[in-house]
């Protein structure tokens, strides 16, 4: 009772929440465009799958934080610069998120019918493997914030279920969203490859504040509700139609 009494442990508990939560709707988006791929009687359950394995990596990771601590211990140095496991994680999933976003624009916007046709062979279980491993480089980055800012594990763990029933109450919604409007599929995956490019700078020791980068995606999702508005009181307005893999009735085509 004396601990909840404390002022601080509420602004710890709140500053945390607020950061797993913004975490968690870069989950959503990239759990989102992954389910994309699937026939659509799949894509609530890998939606849901995906979620419940960010939930078990963030607690895996938060109940292993000598784990966490021992992968930012220097493991070689380069050019310089001294690389660890935290690191090189972080590095290689950055490539990782920005080179998947720059395949999924060209599907969507380049691919032609044969390809789009090709590539709708994506299997579950290989868009639950490309989510776990996203997950794991999110979750490490947020658990190592985490564990600088909280000493409490408490108020971890209570701040991750908070932001992971977010993520349960608002998947379905939000790529139900991102789904029916092309374009904010488009900026979702721009979004990304933003996203992926702080982990790169983050792993060479290059810290971009994130507060200029959310705030930059606020801007251009505010910018692009505009866009949606204006276009949704023109008669003549027709949404663009991107190239994928599954359509409501069943196969992928290419809406010219």
């Amino acid at each position: 009772m004396e601990m909840l009494a404390n002022p601080e442990i509420w602004i710890a508990l709140l500053t945390l929440t607020a950061l797993e939560l913004v975490l968690g709707i870069d989950n959503i988006i990239f759990i989102s465009i992954l389910a994309g791929r699937l026939p659509p009687e799949q894509r609530d359950k890998a939606r849901k799958v995906g979620i419940m394995l960010a939930a078990v990596t963030r607690l895996a990771l938060l109940f292993a934080i000598a784990w966490i601590i021992g992968l930012t211990a220097p493991l070689f140095e380069l050019f310089g610069h001294t690389f660890s496991w935290r690191d090189l994680i972080l590095i290689f999933g950055g490539l990782f998120l920005i080179g998947k976003a720059t395949h999924e624009i060209h599907q969507k916007l380049e691919g032609d019918t044969e390809e789009v046709a090709q590539s709708a062979t994506a299997t579950f279980g290989g868009v639950i493997a490309q989510i776990a491993l996203l997950d794991v480089v999110f979750s490490l980055d947020s658990i190592i914030t985490a564990v600088g800012m909280v000493d409490e594990r408490w108020v971890m763990v209570t701040a991750i279920l908070i932001s992971i029933a977010f993520m349960i109450a608002f998947a379905k919604p939000i790529s139900d969203f991102v789904e029916k409007h092309p374009t904010i599929k488009v900026l979702a995956l721009s979004f990304l490859m933003m996203i992926g490019l702080v982990l790169i700078a983050d792993g060479f020791a290059v810290h971009i504040p994130k507060g200029y980068i959310y705030a930059a995606m606020a801007f251009s999702v505010f910018v692009e509700m505009l866009n949606l508005w204006i276009r949704k009181r023109s008669a003549k307005a027709r949404p663009v139609k991107l190239h994928e893999k599954y359509v409501e009735g069943g196969t992928g085509t290419r809406a010219d």
